[in-house]
Order: C-alpha cells, then sequence, then structure tokens
C-alpha cells in the first residue's frame, strides 16, 4: 500500500500527481479503475471538481492508496463538490455551467436567426426541443453553445450544460445524468433519489415552473435524452448529436450544412486575420476548398496557420493538395479530423463499418444501394439498412430524392484509409471485381434498349433480370444515374482481361452515345474498347472503336488533335481489313477534325473521298454513314462561302431520308431527316431565305427534343434564334436566351455565339 501525496484542496492536480507516482498513464489508470479515459482527463484538468464517492473508491484501489491517501483523496473530492442541503435552492453559479462561446464563430446566421425566431415565439406551455445533428465536424456543438449564449437573457431560472459524451465507450448513464442536473437545480446529494424513475420525475417537478435552458451536448441516442427533457413549463432543450435521433418525437430541427466557400474563407480570415488571408485570397479559397468546408477542418487550418505565423498559405495548400497526406495535415494540437472521424466509425457495428469502408471504393461523387451491395456482399435490403444507418449517424449524406448517397470528401479519404488497413488486398480486389462484371453486363443490357437492331426487344444478358430497367425512360435513367459506376468498371474489366466484355458493352453503347454526345466519360468508354479490340487482335472491331473514339475526341472534348490522330490510326485499320464502311466512317471524322483545325481544303477532300467510298458499300449502316458524311460536307461547302452547293448536298441527303433505310425504323430515320433539314434551314438562311428557313429548323429542333439530345436541340434553338432576329419575329430574344442558357450549361464551343448573338440584339433595341 502507498502513501498519498503532500496535501492539496486541487482535486485533478492531486490525481495527477498520484498517477504520474504510480507511473501509469490515463489508459492504464481508465483500464484499472472502470473510469472512462474522457471522465479521468475531466477530472485532472479540473472539469470535474468533486466526483462521487464511488468514482473516488474505485481511483483510491487502482493507485494502490493506503487508508489516510485514499482519505485524503476523498477529503479532496468532497471539497469540489455542492455543499448538502436540506431542500432545493436557487442554482449553483457553477454547476453546469455553459462553456465558454467561441469569440470567432462565423456563418450559421440563417439557422441562428431561425433558432431564435422559434424560441422566442409564441408556443403551447410544453417546453421546446431542438436537435442540432448531423456529420462529424459540421459544428452542431459550437452552433449550439453560440445559441445558448444568445439565448441566456431569456432564461432567468438557469442555463446548464451537460456532455452526454454519446462517442465514448461509457456514454454517460441516465441515472448520473439526472443526478448532475438535479444537483444544479439546488438538490442536495443526501436526497436525490437512488432510482432512475425517481429521479426523472423528481428532475420534471422542479423544472416544471421554471425557465431553464438545458444544453445536451453530444447525446448518444433517443433512450439517453428523453429522461432529461422537462415535462411541462417554459423550459428549453438544445441538443446536439452525430445520430440523427429520428426517434425523438415533438421536436425542432436546426440541419447544419456545409460552409459555402465564402464563409469557410472568413472562418480561416477570422482565425489568422484578415491581412493574412487577403495577402494570399486565391490560396484561401484553395485551402477552403480542401477543407471540404467543413468547419472542423477549416478551423483546423486556420489554428494550425495561427501556430506558425510565418508560414504562408499556399504552404498548406501544397501539402493538403496530397490526398494521402490530407487528413495528416488536417490536425493542430489536440484537434484533428480524422480523430473526429475515428469516434463515430467505433461507434458502428462491423457490418456498418465494412459498408462505409467498401463504399469507399465506389466510383463518382454518389452511389445507390446496388453498387453498396456489390461491394459489400450484401443483399439490396441489407445495403439500404446499412445505408441509412451510416446517414443517421451522420458518415454518409443521402439524396434528398433518390435512394442515393454520397460521402463528404474528407469522410471518404478516412474510409479508404480504413480500407487500407482492415481489409485484406484480395477481398479488396474481389470486390471491386465482382461489381465489375455485373455493372459491365447491366450497362451493355441498359445500352441495348437504344440500339437499333435491337428496338423493341428486352435485351438479353442483364445479371439481374428482375431489377432491370424496362422501357428506354429507365434504362436512360439508370444509365446517367449510374454513369461513374459503369464506366470505372470498364476500366477494370479492361484491366482484369475481359476483353469480350468491354467491346460488347461500348458497341451497345454506340447509338446511346449519339443522344449524349455532352459526356466526356465517352473518350474513356472507346478508348477501354479500342484497347480491348487490339488486345483481341481484331482488326475491323479496332477501326470501329477506334472511329467511335475519333468521334468523342471531336465531339465530346472537342480536341481535333487527338481525334485526327485516331481517326488515321482507324483509317490504317480498316485499309488493313479492307472495310469500306469503316473506310468511310475514318476519312469522315478525320475530316471533322481537320475542319476544326481551320484546315477545310483538306477536309474536303477527305469528305468527298468518304462520300463516294460510302456509295459503293451497299447496306443499311453504309447509307446512315452517307447521310452523317453529306450533312457534314454541305456544313463546310456553306461554311466556306458556296451555299448553294451545300443545299444541293443537303437536298441528296433529304432525299435519301425520305426514300428510307431498309432495315431501319421510322423513328431512327426520323432523327437523321432532322439532322438533314437544320443544315438546310442553315443554307436557306445563308442564301437570305429567311423565310424559308424558319419550318426546317423548327422541325429539326422539335425532333432533338422529342428523342431527349440536349446538344443537337441547344444547337438547332441557336440556328433558330439567328433566322428571328433576322426576320425581327418577336420570338428572338427568348429563343436565343434559352439557347444561351443550354449551351453554356453543356460547355458547348456555341455559347459564345449565342452570348454575342443576344448582345448585338440587346444594342439593336438600345439604338431603335
Amino acid at each position: 500500500m502507498r502513501a498519498g501525496t503532500p496535501a492539496t484542496g486541487d482535486f485533478g492536480q492531486r490525481l495527477r500527481l498520484l498517477r504520474t507516482a504510480a507511473g501509469l498513464s490515463q489508459e492504464a489508470l481508465s483500464h484499472a479503475a472502470g473510469v472512462s479515459v474522457r471522465a479521468l482527463a475531466d477530472m485532472e484538468r479540473g472539469r470535474t471538481r468533486g466526483p462521487q464517492r464511488g468514482t473516488v473508491r474505485a481511483l483510491a484501489e487502482a493507485l494502490d492508496l493506503d487508508e489516510e491517501g485514499a482519505a485524503d483523496l476523498e477529503k479532496s473530492a468532497a471539497a469540489g463538490r455542492p455543499r448538502p442541503r436540506t431542500a432545493a435552492g436557487p442554482p449553483s453559479p457553477v454547476a453546469l455551467a455553459l462553456p465558454r462561446d467561441i469569440p470567432d464563430f462565423t456563418a450559421r446566421g440563417p439557422a441562428l436567426a431561425r433558432l431564435l425566431e422559434l424560441v422566442r415565439g409564441p408556443r403551447p406551455g410544453l417546453p421546446g426541443v431542438t436537435v442540432v445533428a448531423g456529420q462529424p465536424g459540421l459544428g452542431k456543438t459550437a452552433f449550439a453553445v453560440h445559441a445558448a449564449h444568445l439565448l441566456a437573457p431569456d432564461f432567468p431560472d438557469g442555463r446548464f450544460a451537460l456532455d452526454l459524451h454519446g462517442m465514448e465507450p461509457e456514454p454517460v448513464t441516465v441515472r448520473d445524468a439526472l443526478a448532475r442536473l438535479l444537483a444544479a437545480v439546488g438538490v442536495a446529494d443526501a436526497t436525490i433519489p437512488a432510482g432512475t424513475d425517481d429521479r426523472a420525475g423528481l428532475w420534471r417537478s422542479l423544472t416544471a415552473d421554471r425557465r431553464l435552458l438545458l444544453l445536451l451536448d453530444n447525446a448518444a441516442d433517443e433512450d439517453q435524452v428523453r429522461p432529461l427533457l422537462p415535462g411541462t413549463g417554459p423550459s428549453w432543450a438544445l441538443v446536439t448529436s452525430r445520430q440523427s435521433l429520428a426517434g425523438l418525437e415533438s421536436v425542432h430541427r436546426s440541419d447544419l450544412a456545409l460552409l459555402r466557400r465564402e464563409e469557410s474563407v472568413e472562418l480561416l480570415a477570422q482565425i489568422v486575420g484578415q491581412g493574412r488571408v487577403a495577402a494570399e485570397a486565391q490560396a484561401a479559397r484553395d485551402l477552403a476548398d480542401l477543407c471540404g468546408h467543413l468547419p472542423l477542418a477549416v478551423r483546423i487550418a486556420g489554428q494550425r496557420l495561427l501556430s506558425r505565423p510565418h508560414e504562408r498559405l499556399a504552404k498548406l495548400v501544397v501539402r493538403l493538395a496530397a490526398e494521402g497526406r490530407r487528413l495528416d495535415g488536417l490536425r493542430a494540437g489536440s484537434l484533428g479530423v480524422r480523430a473526429a472521424f475515428a469516434l463515430s466509425y467505433r461507434q458502428l457495428p462491423p457490418a456498418s463499418q465494412l459498408f462505409l469502408r467498401r463504399a469507399s471504393l465506389a466510383a463518382g461523387g454518389d452511389f445507390g444501394p446496388e453498387t453498396g451491395a456489390l461491394l459489400t456482399g450484401l443483399s439490396y435490403e441489407e445495403a439500404v439498412v446499412r445505408a441509412e444507418e451510416l446517414t443517421d449517424a451522420g458518415l454518409l449524406q443521402s439524396d434528398a430524392v433518390e435512394e442515393r448517397y454520397r460521402f463528404h470528401d474528407l469522410l471518404k479519404l478516412y474510409a479508404a484509409e480504413q480500407l487500407a488497413a482492415e481489409d485484406v488486398p484480395g477481398a479488396r480486389d474481389a470486390a471491386l471485381d465482382r461489381t465489375a462484371r455485373w455493372m459491365v453486363r447491366r450497362a451493355t443490357a441498359a445500352a441495348l434498349h437504344f440500339d437499333a437492331d435491337h428496338l423493341g426487344n428486352t435485351p438479353p444478358g442483364d445479371p439481374d433480370p428482375a431489377s432491370a430497367p424496362v422501357g428506354r425512360e429507365e434504362a436512360r435513367a439508370w444509365l446517367e444515374a449510374e454513369r461513374a459506376q459503369w464506366v470505372a468498371a470498364l476500366g477494370r474489366a479492361l484491366d482484369i482481361g475481359l476483353y469480350r466484355e468491354v467491346l460488347d458493352a461500348a458497341e451497345a453503347m454506340h447509338w446511346f452515345s449519339d443522344l449524349n454526345q455532352h459526356w466526356e466519360q465517352w473518350v474513356e468508354v472507346f478508348r477501354c474498347s479500342s484497347a480491348a479490340a487490339r488486345l483481341l487482335g481484331g482488326g475491323r472491331e479496332e477501326a470501329v472503336h477506334l472511329n467511335y473514339l475519333a468521334w468523342a475526341y471531336n465531339m465530346c472534348v472537342h480536341d481535333p488533335r487527338a481525334a485526327l490522330r485516331t481517326a488515321d490510326a482507324a483509317l490504317a485499320a480498316a485499309r488493313a481489313c479492307e472495310d469500306g464502311l469503316q473506310e468511310g466512317w475514318a476519312l469522315g471524322y478525320g475530316a471533322g477534325a481537320l475542319q476544326r483545325m481551320g484546315r477545310s481544303e483538306e477536309a474536303h477532300g477527305r469528305l468527298r473521298e468518304a462520300a463516294r467510298c460510302l456509295a459503293s458499300v451497299d447496306c443499311a449502316h453504309a447509307r446512315l454513314a452517307e447521310l452523317t458524311i453529306l450533312n457534314t460536307l454541305g456544313t463546310l461547302l456553306r461554311q466556306t462561302g458556296r451555299a448553294e452547293e451545300a443545299l444541293g448536298i443537303h437536298r441528296r441527303a433529304e432525299r435519301i431520308c425520305r426514300a428510307g433505310v431498309p432495315g431501319r425504323t421510322d423513328e431512327l430515320i426520323g432523327l437523321y431527316l432532322a439532322f438533314v433539314l437544320q443544315q438546310l434551314g442553315n443554307d436557306l438562311a445563308a442564301l437570305g431565305r429567311g423565310a424559308e428557313a424558319e419550318p426546317p429548323l423548327r422541325h429539326a429542333l422539335t425532333a432533338f427534343e422529342a428523342a431527349h439530345m440536349p446538344v443537337w436541340a441547344a444547337s438547332a434553338r441557336l440556328d433558330l434564334g439567328h433566322v428571328l432576329k433576322a426576320l425581327g419575329h418577336s420570338e428572338t430574344r427568348q429563343t436565343l436566351l434559352a439557347a444561351r442558357e443550354a449551351l453554356a450549361a453543356l460547355s458547348s464551343p456555341r455559347r459564345e455565339e449565342a452570348a454575342a448573338a443576344l448582345a448585338a440584339l440587346d444594342r439593336a433595341s438600345d439604338v431603335s
């Protein structure tokens, strides 16, 4: 048995000296005494001045104190407890006092205003409850503390704050929480009931007529909170939690979003100084972006910079830009983003931890339950349960409309770290392979809904026919929503040698890609498929998919140099296998690239050669290709001042469309006719025949909109706007404005043309 330390009245100081003398860490003493590390740290720092007798006895035994040492320790603890009273009296001025407000509290203006209006507004006699829940790092406690200080004058009978330690392995029990609240309102220790229900009843009776403000911070769940809420009267409770506490009845919710960029920069400026941020304004904005506009991350970055007054903001930006070092960089003293996330992660059951880790493998900004199910090996229904559990825990964000989920950027990095630490590489690879196979098969079947050779038929090969999209609209919706997943799956399938599957998927996408040529991902799709064709040794297939890739470079990412290189490679492959159809396409795509590079004469020559080549090939595919080439040739002729020749070429294309193409539906040929009519309208406009140009352009616009082809529709709308302007039509401004907005949303090169046309129209209006 050991004796105590020299006498001191400060319990925390005495406990720290005893622990140090015993050679114990806080963790070791916590384990030996059965007291949480958080509670032990609060005692040593003086936050808990007078722990209960049972806690003191457990600490004395763990420290191996003799009777005198244990008595001295109890004496110092007793000095920190409220003096025994025989009846309830006025609240202690120090018991459960509100934490210090944060002087640099920033943003949250609308949320604060709503809360203040709610608390101060008319309401029935029942106590009010506001729940502030959400993901780690949103600043829930800071918000609640700041609000409590603003509301303090409205609650003259007491303002109490109680940390419920909801993220600790052992949260505060309801019984202990009630004891502390009762002591805070003046109940002597000796008169506090022993049972939890009796304590709750006494608490409700004592608070019934008082105006109390209660801050219950870091709640674990609804069962921990309910007994602590006043039952009647004018009191108000602010409850913060990382859990949604969806089961709490009759509460108001204050939803905190991520900061806006300007709010993040302002918070940074409040911490490090306006001058320092103004001197590196762009670096400050970049730093806010790298913090994901998460208040905790921004505060940590600011505190780190504050402790290093000579360090430039740009230096920290460079460090955080490396994803593998970002969470390491977001740490300042005892504050750390990783530690905040870890508290929530450790609370999860193993299946939810697995789901969170594996979900970090999902491509893109969000994912659906089927992706989560594939990556984890769970059923769809179980994946939904886990995703919803993680949403309630604030670790995932759910979409407002669709059953889809997304990570905060920093949380995704944390989940990826846990994946690397806890999952064996073989399991990770198996999950990615399983997901890739399923996604490629589903994407192939969905895309076949748009294939001219499969119209009206149920596409084969879906991995789960029971959940497969039915019809074009469902197929389109799935392909849109899961675009990032199936594009990534194609890359994975190529890596693991599923070359035929990759080719089949890309071929199925051919017609669908025409409807969505604003997707930059088509470059990646057809890069994968052309590589797969080369690895399989198929000369004709390589020519086909190189042509698709040249189209993507031309139309989707507007890179004519890459398009020309790829088209030339396709031309060589087509000639090597004597495929006239692919040779014609390659000449056409090469011509399109040359035209965009300003080499009009070379483009003209290639288009003439392509048209001759395709006219000699007798098949439906060749007729459709010929229509495309004639359209392009006519457009080039018009753009080089030869509108009459262009009109003749487009009339020839119109005749092919109206005659029909064997084996192709009227719907498909109707789209080709719309392309032709758009160019016919432009030819007529160039010849000054605006009245004749308007009907074909309106026809084309209607057809493109009906087919859900936004790029073509926006372009046709701009062409129509030019014609209406020349005619002095009343719809001109409305048409040009809609065209400009659509083209800007699509990042189309023609968006500047639309803006210029509108500006010219406005200038003309000002003059008139």
